[in-house]
């Protein structure tokens, strides 16, 4: 493919995939039948609003069905298109590979401006989209759990949940048919910061691992490097947060849609946030110079790039003058083809997204296990580890003479809560899915990339299950 020739996201997908399969030894056919979508559904359903009716369109991939159900987010925007919606399915299923999460891709979108609706008037859609969505067998907790996505949120997911519900009055598993709910109605502690929380383990796994900071550039830990972050949503927010607050990143540049706020001296993730959330935009926050536009910002030297908004911000154009030493892809399909071709050449180090935002499909494979096993994380054994613990202490202190520090009695008094254990299964996948994809990169020759080593990582495991079902 040529540089500079403009790729689309499905592209970049396929792409990518061609380039891992073509590294790999596999037989015949078995990389089409893997990249191949299975299906997806373009659906139009009139809903009858303020005294007519509207007539919307909706997708629904099902990229692959290796595995069952069939995994991914659901997103309103006005831009939304069935080619985006097969890209994303494929990610999807080559991200819930990587991290060994047990699910098939799928994607959905509905094709709508939320902010033009009521909420009693989203309501309405949503519920008629999931009537849609039903009787084509495509939402169900043993065939296709969607999330939340772009544009939509824990509210729509328990409007989901309930329509479902109706329909399917004795499925006993009705509210596993749909992941990010809010907790009270069957959700999981952690769903929400989920992504950018899978960010931040990404991120400090890299810093483990002294060759690769040693190829980006870059000498010690996450402590005092410079970020520049694009996209101040639920993704990039508690990603930038996390970093910021418990790893002691500095974070000097954050990209939104008005334009980018700059300061060498660090920024506050969350005074930024909340202005945001209360003006609409970052221009007139009192810290650091404010730039309308911003676009250039990605351009700035820094020593890591965090995109964590829309795909193809990085293109072949822009990609010749990136900076930073580091991309962590917060977002789906933040670099195009042809930009990583030539970000690659300059040895800049990318953590890929089909690896990196894996935190919320993660996360959702917990919350599904919590409806299917309708028992809270922690509550059977959650007062047992503090009796045990409590034992030790005791122990401890009759064996010394002397009594342990309070803080530290009571740090280990507490039993593991929900979202303790939440976040502590969110750690050990990122970092297991970091090691295995640099084992993969180790071990081809042909793979020079990390983003190659994810997605022949990804075929290597579904191939092995296509192979088990034809022994």
């Amino acid at each position: 493919m040529p540089i500079n020739q403009p790729v689309s996201f499905l592209d970049s997908v396929n792409l990518s995939f061609d380039r891992a399969a073509a590294a790999m030894d596999l037989p015949k056919g078995l990389a089409r039948q893997i990249r191949t979508c299975n299906a997806i559904c373009e659906m139009k359903f009139g809903v009858e609003l303020r005294g007519s009716y509207e007539i919307f369109t909706g997708w629904r991939a099902t990229h692959s069905e290796h595995v069952l159900p069939a995994k991914g987010g659901i997103r309103y925007a006005p831009f939304a298109d069935q080619q985006e919606v097969e890209a994303l399915a494929a990610l999807m299923t080559y991200k819930c590979s990587i991290v060994n999460v047990p699910f098939a891709g799928s994607k959905g979108a509905l094709c709508i401006d939320p902010k033009e609706y009521t909420l009693d008037e989203l309501e309405h859609i949503t519920r008629r989209f999931a009537q849609e969505l039903d009787k084509r067998g495509l939402l169900g907790p043993g065939l296709n759990v969607p999330a939340p996505d772009m544009g939509t949120g824990q509210r729509t997911m328990s409007w989901i949940a309930d329509e479902y519900q109706k329909l399917h009055p004795a499925e006993i598993n009705a509210r596993g048919c749909v992941t990010g709910k809010p907790v009270h109605f069957g959700g999981v502690e952690g769903r929400v910061e989920a992504t950018g929380r899978g960010v931040q383990y990404g991120i400090q796994e890299f810093f483990r691992h002294p060759d690769d900071v040693a190829y980006a550039g870059l000498e010690g830990g996450l402590e005092g490097k410079s970020i520049i972050l694009q996209g101040l949503g639920n993704v990039g927010y508690h990603a930038a947060k996390f970093l910021q607050e418990e790893n002691g990143a500095k974070v000097i540049g954050i990209i939104e849609r008005d334009g980018a706020l700059f300061d060498e001296s660090g920024i506050s993730v969350e005074a930024a946030f909340q202005y945001k959330l209360d003006h609409g935009k970052l221009e007139g926050f009192p810290v650091g110079k404010f730039v309308p536009g911003g676009r250039e910002a990605l351009e700035l030297a820094c020593d890591i790039l965090i995109p964590a908004a829309l795909e193809s911000v990085i293109t072949g154009e822009n990609a010749p003058r990136i900076q930073a030493k580091v991309i962590a892809e917060a977002a789906n399909g933040p670099i195009s083809y042809d930009a990583d071709e030539i970000l690659r050449k300059k040895g800049v180090f990318i953590i890929p997204d089909a690896y990196l935002n894996a935190g919320g499909v993660t996360v959702s494979y917990f919350e599904w296990l919590k409806n299917l096993s309708h028992v809270r994380f922690g509550r059977l054994d959650k007062r047992f580890a503090e009796a045990q613990n409590a034992k030790i202490i005791r122990l401890i202190e009759s064996t010394s003479g002397k009594p342990l520090d309070k803080k530290l009695t009571d740090d280990l008094l507490q039993g593991p809560s929900e979202i303790a254990l939440v976040r502590s299964g969110l750690e050990d996948t990122m970092r297991e899915s970091y090691q295995e994809i640099k084992e993969m990169h180790d071990s081809i020759d042909k793979i020079t990339d990390r983003r190659t080593a994810a997605f022949a990582l990804a075929i290597r495991k579904i191939a092995d299950i296509y192979d088990s079902m034809y022994l």
